[in-house]
């Protein structure tokens, strides 16, 4: 497999989790293995095959972006994983510091990726810290013959410094 960790653009959706993620009806929603909440700090983890994310990220902000979830991956398929927060905490500079710890495990047990304290959300929050925000790192996978099949599980720990709250993610997909 091929996982590259990319930078990307921190844009704000209009979204915003205010004291955690909500639902459709605006009801709290309950904290998921993707989607977690403490102490005012939010984030969720996505895994996407939708190729052209980037440009459902880049729209206006009144548009919400709508991403397909992904469960599997064939050879020479390529899936996206996403890591989106809301409220950070900001200093008196109004700077944010988030980092993330990225893991990939094979189906044996064995890591396709570990890297510690990536600067995810490393910012002056100039928009509203409620709004959802793409973090900074996104992980592109790509199923390559020689993969082990099976069961591929993804654990993302999003940290918000200046909170002292960490948000433990975790999702899985499967090489086919």
């Amino acid at each position: 497999a091929r996982v590259l960790l990319t930078l990307t653009l921190l844009l704000p959706a209009l979204a915003s989790a205010q004291s955690g993620w909500r639902d459709a009806a605006d009801k709290p929603a309950p904290d998921t293995a993707e989607m977690k909440s403490r102490g005012g700090f939010s984030a969720m983890l996505i895994i996407t095959a939708d190729a052209d994310w980037e440009a459902k990220w880049d729209t206006p902000p009144e548009t919400a972006p709508r991403f397909s979830s992904a469960s599997s991956v064939s050879n020479g398929g390529e899936l996206h994983i996403l890591t989106f927060l809301a409220n950070p905490a900001i200093d008196s500079a109004s700077k944010t510091d988030v980092t993330c710890d990225f893991k990939v495990v094979r189906p044996d047990g064995s890591s396709s990726i570990d890297q510690a304290d990536l600067a995810c959300f490393r910012t002056t929050l100039k928009g509203d810290p409620k709004n959802v925000y793409l973090s900074a790192a996104s992980l592109k996978f790509i199923a390559e013959p020689s993969d082990l099949r099976g069961t591929w599980r993804v654990l993302v720990v999003v940290k918000d410094n200046l909170r002292h709250v960490e948000l433990p993610l975790e999702s899985s997909f499967r090489v086919e």
